[in-house]
């Protein structure tokens, strides 16, 4: 295992670092289609509606077209949709990382670097309205490349934000992810994160039952500088 370093973003790192955002982000396409395809309405649609063309046709072989057919334009749903969150993130916070992240005191854009390449990235955000910025910090962008994951990256770029909220004043660091990320969920509450709230913010979300969580932790002193105890190893 090679050892990696963590430091801040620089603009020489943009390529690496929206691809290693987008290609993160794309990975979840096969996890949430095998959730989509679990639910009982899909089971509805992907079996009554090939059984009642087959029943008004008489045609096996129509019914299995349209069962395929089916099948294909839920797998497109799917990638569509995490395309489209890619897609908008470029457009927004990560069209400009420096000036998303890098042009206040109060925000920063880390990458874990490794022989060379950037194979980590998070980034944290002032939570609020202006008179709140030195209450909450939200974590965001937490990615690990897939074939450096299980050797603590993940775990460091995390504490490298509390740290930084800790630095900043802050007493509470908020962060969203998708409940389809199991890994990261996990990852969280390991290192003392409590779920607070699960919503469905688009109606997207509703449609695959795919839930937002929102994840807090709670700085017990600005001054403290000791990093967070987990409740279990990674």
């Amino acid at each position: 295992m090679a050892p990696y370093h963590i430091r801040k973003y620089q603009e020489s790192d943009c390529q690496q670092v929206l691809g290693l955002f987008s290609q993160g982000m794309m990975e979840h396409v096969p996890a949430t289609f095998h959730h989509v395809l679990k639910l009982p309405r899909t089971l509805v649609l992907l079996l009554g509606g090939p059984l009642a063309l087959f029943l008004v046709s008489d045609s096996w072989v129509l019914a299995l077209v349209a069962g395929l057919t089916l099948l294909g334009a839920l797998r497109y749903f799917v990638k569509y949709t995490w395309h489209q969150y890619v897609l908008d993130t470029l457009h927004t916070d990560m069209s400009d990382i420096t000036k998303s992240y890098m042009s206040e005191r109060g925000s920063c854009f880390w990458v874990a670097e490794c022989e060379g390449q950037v194979v980590g990235t998070v980034g944290a955000l002032p939570l609020g309205e202006p008179s709140l910025r030195k209450k909450q910090l939200q974590l965001l962008r937490l990615s690990v490349a897939l074939e450096h994951r299980g050797e603590g990256i993940a775990k460091a770029l995390v504490r490298t934000v509390l740290q930084f909220a800790r630095d900043q004043g802050c007493r509470e660091v908020v962060l969203f992810t998708s409940g389809i990320q199991h890994s990261a969920v996990a990852l969280y509450q390991r290192l003392g994160f409590q779920k607070i709230l699960q919503f469905f913010p688009y109606k997207i979300f509703v449609l695959t039952a795919v839930p937002v969580i929102k994840f807090s932790y709670l700085l017990p002193s600005a001054q403290a500088s000791q990093a967070p105890q987990e409740k279990g190893g990674l």
